[in-house]
């Protein structure tokens, strides 16, 4: 295909989905299937057009191929990050690089999918980040009981969508507020990482619960005085994670 980068819309555009990828071949796919989805796609080859599109056209989520020519994904994700917290990011990475998939989502990715993938699952996927972020945006501050939740030095503020520490303000990623957020909200409850999966990303499939197992460990270096030995993200072996109840 010729003219990348390029812009097109669907009829019904509620969305902006910006896709980084530099094979035009799945590009297409992927830019097909998000119009026939009602969104409207942005698509750039290169880590520096993304950086330029993100400032300019404020898209909803990105579909971000960590394999790119110039700025590659890891550092694409990271300077949106530096710009905006909760931005939904999905990854796209080859089967061979699951250390760039786990840089990537240190590095504040939200989701990711190893290619090949489906492209229904692409869309599934693109759609439950959405909802997140559209139930965090319009849920009343009334119907978020308690809306201020208190573990010793640890404060969520829902409402506000705020997390504090004696050490100031925790500066977390969209996803990492979640899943603190479910967990807190039930101190002491176990939680196996397939049911963190289905109810915090939205899915449940084999192979992906060592993504759990990344973003707890990144809230625990953002809000445990001693990662090493957390107060309030415990591990319970052979099971899952719990919220501390002491």
């Amino acid at each position: 295909m010729e003219g990348y980068p390029f812009r097109v819309t669907s009829f019904c555009v509620n969305r902006k989905i910006l896709i980084i990828e530099d094979d035009p071949d799945i590009a297409q796919l992927i830019t097909m299937h998000v119009m026939e989805a009602g969104y409207e796609a942005l698509h750039v080859n290169s880590g520096e057009q993304s950086l330029e599109e993100f400032e300019k056209s404020l898209p909803d989520l990105l579909v971000l191929d960590l394999m790119l020519p110039g700025i590659d994904g890891l550092e694409v994700c990271k300077r949106v990050r530096k710009k905006n917290e909760h931005i939904p990011i999905l990854m796209l990475t080859a089967k061979s690089t699951e250390l760039d998939r786990v840089l990537g989502l240190e590095l504040g990715a939200d989701d990711y999918l190893t290619k090949p993938f489906s492209v229904v699952e692409l869309v599934a996927r693109i759609k439950a980040l959405l909802r997140r972020v559209d139930a965090l945006g319009v849920l009343p501050a009334s119907e978020q009981s308690p809306t201020v939740l208190k573990f010793h030095n640890l404060t969520i503020d829902t409402g506000r969508h705020k997390v504090e520490t004696t050490e100031g303000v925790i500066e977390l990623t969209a996803r990492e507020f979640d899943l603190l957020l479910y967990l807190a909200s039930s101190p002491g409850h176990v939680f196996s990482r397939a049911q963190l999966l289905d109810a915090v990303w939205g899915y449940n499939h084999d192979g992906y619960e060592h993504t759990v197992n990344t973003h707890i460990n990144r809230l625990r270096i953002k809000i445990e005085v001693d990662p090493a030995k957390p107060e309030y993200v415990q591990t319970v072996w052979g099971v899952g994670y719990k919220f501390g109840d002491s």
